[in-house]
């Protein structure tokens, strides 16, 4: 009969307990530890005459999180000895486990020991000897031990990978492993020997030490072996340092984080000296940071640099061809928005100058607004100043412009009878600009802008037999606006992009130093789509028609004339995973100016997206040639442990491929296994075609988090 300790047996179990779980499960012990009341139960509890406290019969004791199982336990309260008879099983919360034949404690509670022990960390890390004993309540020491993540077969089949050691000594305290004559094999092969080796335990989250090395192979630097270690800078920051060696480069990364109370920051880079370009310091500085200050204003910063056109390429970093770097400081609130950046620019094509593009931009914008109730609807405020500025000191090479704009407008909506909805906006905006370095414009310019506009829509939704819900609005929509003041510079409007989501735009330009102007009239249709088993489409349509050709709007933009495109945007989401989206220009004789297609499909063993893009010829853009271009990313699960990725970039009008890559992995509960090949075929002056092969292999069980039961290997 089943048995529950009564309360005044309690302190001697409690004791008793405490001298298993405590010690061995990792919990560190002091004067003012508070342990929750332990439960004993087991199908017989008894005292004998000799002062012996027995329990047995599927034994069972609880405190906290934890779980204590054994078939019998005796406790002799004179002598203080403990004695254990297995199968024994110590979990605590999934932290820790310790499986064991027998235990044996002495009246301490400091020092045991285990026979035909396994100690199991974070449910990754199995250590399994022939002894385990307890030291000083600190260390854990495991005689004759195999360690492993592997799944362990029980019909002899060896795991992956194990470590044989003569020795383990477990600091939970430091939450690491010491390994003494230890003796890395696979398959039972052995393939390396470290007299001393020292490795985190899985609960440890950042420890000083080398991580997982990686092999590198291109046909510019040949083959080489990247290195990284961890330093542990306090709680807050931490440094990796990453030796990459090979033949024809001597590179170090570098990635150095920190943490603060309100915000952290990341910086990374290299320092190489190569053969590429011999002579000459090389590497580049990424970083980003994220800081909240006080009154809800957010201050970011983003920095990128590189010491030539090339080395990105070279090094197999993120391909970019402009750098971007930027700080700025944000506040938004229900009725208000600030925004100030400071931006540089740096391109790396080889057909740009930098010093005659703008590479210094500077942004502030305010926006406040207002709901008055004298005269009903919303005001809104903006501020917006703007300048940007070039290195060249030639004349009109190097314009520098600064812009201040002011802007007020007025909205009100109403909704009319049979359900149609009127909104309406009235606004002035003021744009001064002052020009410098460019003879064409020696004054200041001043430009106001009224505008205004009345939009009418009719929202409709209908639910169908089938369960399906449809919602249909057709939009319709007369504006004007007039322009008054002096030209300037086509520096921030160069390229226009024409969608749906600016269909009924006031201005259909980027920036305010182009405005559209006259009389227009636009029309467009929403339609929506969803059913109740998950699938639903999205599709919108619409067209422009002026009182005036604009000349700032280029021939594929979809803009030019008094008659716009028609524009045509659609998704379409299925239950099964599949969504497409489209957006597409086709002029009056539905020709197509700009087409864009995107694909995603997301299967059971595999994921599929692509993208497919065409533009025509622009001189004024800076596509002098058709652009006709198809991006495609997949992977696919062969088996629960192999997948196979590929991507590919294809240049259809000059039916050639830009880039290509394949990949493969292995991934099961203890290794994990990378091999990757990527050829770049496009060249510049600065930038040559390159292949580059990566190899990489994990142990797991190591890290946090590492392991994971769906990748369990079979024992078949």
């Amino acid at each position: 009969m089943t048995r529950q300790f009564p309360l005044a047996v309690r302190s001697g179990l409690l004791a008793l307990l405490l001298a298993i779980a405590l010690p061995f499960v990792g919990l560190a012990q002091s004067d003012d530890t508070t342990v929750a009341p332990a439960i004993l139960v087991a199908d017989r509890v008894f005292l004998t005459k000799d002062s012996k406290l027995i329990a047995e019969g599927n034994v069972e004791a609880f405190s906290g999180d934890i779980r204590l199982q054994a078939s019998r336990i005796t406790f002799d309260r004179a002598s203080g000895e403990l004695s254990i008879e297995g199968p024994i099983r110590i979990d605590q919360g999934g932290a820790s486990t310790i499986l064991a034949s027998a235990a044996e404690l002495d009246a301490e509670l400091q020092n045991g020991i285990l026979t035909g022990a396994r100690l199991v960390l974070d449910q990754q890390l199995q250590l399994a000897s022939v002894l385990m004993t307890r030291v000083g309540g600190r260390y854990t020491r495991l005689d004759k031990t195999a360690v492993t993540s592997c799944h362990i077969c029980e019909n002899g089949k060896p795991p992956l990978w194990q470590i044989r050691a003569n020795r383990v000594i477990h600091d939970q305290l430091e939450q690491q492993l010491y390994f003494e004559e230890a003796q890395l094999q696979v398959l039972d092969v052995p393939v390396f020997y470290w007299p001393y080796l020292r490795l985190p335990d899985p609960t440890l989250k950042r420890s000083n030490g080398f991580l997982i090395p990686s092999i590198r192979t291109t046909n510019q630097l040949g083959t080489g072996v990247r290195v990284p270690y961890f330093f542990q800078l306090g709680d807050h920051a931490d440094l990796t340092l990453a030796p990459y060696l090979s033949p024809n480069t001597r590179t170090l990364d570098f990635r150095y984080r920190q943490a603060f109370k309100r915000g952290s920051y990341i910086f990374e880079g290299a320092y190489t000296r190569d053969d590429l370009i011999p002579g000459k310091d090389r590497g580049y500085l990424f970083g980003e940071g994220l800081f909240s200050l006080q009154n809800d204003f957010e201050l970011s910063f983003d920095i990128q640099a590189v010491s030539d056109n090339a080395y990105l390429v070279d090094y197999g970093l993120p391909d970019s061809d402009r750098l971007q770097s930027e700080v700025a400081l944000t506040r938004v609130n229900r009725d208000s928005a600030f925004q100030a950046n400071l931006i540089h620019f740096k391109s790396l094509r080889d057909s740009d100058d930098n010093a005659t593009q703008p590479n210094l931009v500077a942004d502030a914008r305010y926006q406040h607004r207002f709901h008055p109730t004298s005269v009903g609807g919303e005001i809104r405020l903006g501020l917006d100043i703007h300048g940007h500025y070039r290195s060249s000191s030639v004349p009109t090479d190097g314009r520098d412009v600064e812009r201040t704009t002011v802007e007020l407008n007025w909205l009100r909506n109403w909704i009319l009878p049979y359900g149609v909805r009127a909104d309406f906006t009235a606004g002035v905006a003021l744009d001064h600009f002052n020009i410098s370095h460019d003879p064409l414009y020696p004054e200041p310019v001043t430009r106001t802008t009224p505008s205004t506009s009345l939009k009418f829509s009719y929202p409709m939704t209908r639910v169908a037999a089938s369960g399906a819900t449809h919602f249909l609005e057709p939009v319709m929509q007369i504006g004007w606006a007039d322009v008054n003041g002096g030209d300037v510079p086509d520096d921030e409007s160069r390229f226009v992009e024409f969608d749906q989501g600016n269909l009924l735009s006031m201005s259909r330009f980027p920036a305010y130093d182009r405005r559209e102007q006259g009389a227009t009239f636009v029309y467009g249709l929403n339609w929506t789509r969803v059913a109740p088993s998950g699938w639903q489409a999205f599709a919108s349509a619409g067209q422009v028609f002026r009182s005036l050709d604009d000349p700032a709007f280029t021939t594929s933009s979809g803009l030019s004339g008094t008659t716009s495109d028609f524009v045509l945007g659609g998704q379409l989401k299925l239950d099964k995973g599949l969504s497409l989206t489209a957006h597409t220009l086709l002029d009056n004789n539905f020709s197509l100016s700009k087409a864009e297609l995107r694909g995603d499909w997301t299967g059971k063993r595999m994921q599929i997206s692509g993208t497919y893009l065409w533009l025509e010829p622009d001189a004024r853009e800076g596509r002098d040639s058709r652009v006709s271009e198809v991006w495609f990313d997949g992977d696919y699960a062969i088996t629960p442990f192999w997948t196979a990725n590929a991507n590919v970039r294809y240049d259809i009008a000059d039916t050639r491929a830009t880039t290509a890559g394949l990949g493969l992995v292995y991934q099961n509960e203890c290794i994990e296994f990378d091999l990757s090949v990527k050829r770049r075929y496009t060249s510049s002056t600065s930038v040559e075609p390159t292949t580059d092969f990566r190899f990489g292999i994990a142990l797991r069980g190591f890290s946090v988090a590492s392991g994971t039961e769906k990748y369990r290997r079979s024992c078949s």
